[in-house]
């Protein structure tokens, strides 16, 4: 069920974003898609600006707006270049508490036409373990696309 549900949304998503060049209405949109389709607890971008990420277009609460080169979840996904996969944020060294609903994440960065990473795509589930491989590799292949959209 939930591959069949990623399958329809990459679909979905590749003719979403076709031709939009603003990455902020791409992201947009692709947080919304992602959010309804999928109903994560919070479902966001947060973008590389100089030594820090920056909050960008979400769907759910309030989220914490700056976020440093290497730390919690998100700054690590950065640094590391790769997906991280978090059954239990309690588990994750420094990971940074947004709000305490929060139990599982995934994120999944985006690359630019450099190969540095440009933006990372920030999942949170009020559940734990909710993410997997399943998950992953739909998310990745999203993040693909929205990337493949920027380098063109």
């Amino acid at each position: 069920m939930k591959e069949e549900k990623y399958k329809a949304l990459v679909s979905s998503i590749g003719s979403l974003i076709e031709g939009e060049t603003d990455m902020i209405a791409i992201m947009s949109n692709v947080a919304a898609a992602i959010h309804q389709e999928m109903r994560f607890w919070w479902t966001g971008f947060y973008r590389v600006c100089g030594e820090e990420l920056i909050l960008g277009p979400f769907q759910g609460p309030v989220a914490c707006m700056h976020i440093a080169y290497g730390r919690g979840v998100c700054g690590t996904a950065w640094k590391r270049g790769e997906t991280i996969v978090v059954p239990d944020v309690e588990l994750f060294p420094g990971h940074i508490a947004c709000s305490s609903e929060s139990k599982s994440e995934i994120v999944v960065p985006l690359f630019g036409d450099d190969g540095r990473v440009m933006a990372v795509l920030d999942i949170d589930s009020e559940r734990l373990a909710t993410f997997d491989d399943i998950d992953r590799k739909y998310l990745e292949a999203i993040c693909q696309l929205i990337s493949a959209t920027n380098n063109n």
